[in-house]
């Protein structure tokens, strides 16, 4: 069973109904037990990085996060929740993120039009169990103003390019994340969630 954390953060049912059409059962839910007993948790999210650590600071589910994570049980951050992964945001001053992974997200530069909105293609220095089976430069949806520098290199499983190269998915030991929607990412993005659904 896969837990879809459930904070009031956008695009929780696309990623439900994206895992059901995989034959994976689903749950959604912010309930502490049934996020700790899941063989998977998915951390999904749209909107603003302060706002979303906010809730998930009000529903209680900060250490709950951090306790699934120690677990070792395979975890996998989408959009709004790769970001939320790391230290900090330009796009919120002062807050702190859930710091599990090092590094800092900043805003596109002046001169690109934000938020980048549509197809990308994704580009993988190294092996990653994330993208098992999917071909340099296949193509993935974005929404976002704001970008990933991962502090280490190693972290990163994907990167693209919109006006500066940046980094589009992250794989350390059992956490995952990537900055595109692989629920709205068509076969590819079916691919990589059934990769993701086959880590244990």
């Amino acid at each position: 069973m896969t837990g879809i954390i459930d904070y009031d953060a956008g695009n929780v049912k696309s990623v439900e109904k994206a895992l059901q059409y995989l034959g994976e059962e689903a749950v959604l839910t912010r309930e502490p037990e049934r996020l700790l007993a899941a063989d998977r948790v998915i951390l999904p999210g749209v909107g603003a990085f302060g706002a979303a650590m906010e809730r998930l600071d009000q529903y209680g589910l900060i250490p709950v996060i951090h306790e699934i994570v120690e677990r070792g049980t395979p975890f996998l951050g989408i959009c709004l929740g790769l970001q939320l992964l790391f230290d900090e945001s330009e796009e919120s001053p002062g807050v702190k993120g859930l710091g599990i992974l090092p590094g800092r997200i900043v805003r596109f530069p002046e001169g690109e039009k934000v938020p980048q909105i549509g197809w990308n293609d994704l580009h993988f220095p190294g092996e990653s169990r994330l993208f098992q089976g999917i071909p340099q430069g296949s193509y993935v949806y974005f929404v976002h103003s704001y970008y990933l520098q991962a502090a280490n290199e190693e972290d990163v499983a994907a990167t693209a390019d919109y006006g500066v190269p940046f980094h589009a998915a992250v794989e350390h030991d059992n956490v995952f994340a990537c900055q595109f929607h692989p629920e709205k990412s068509d076969k590819v993005g079916l691919q990589i969630l059934k990769n993701y659904i086959s880590i244990s």
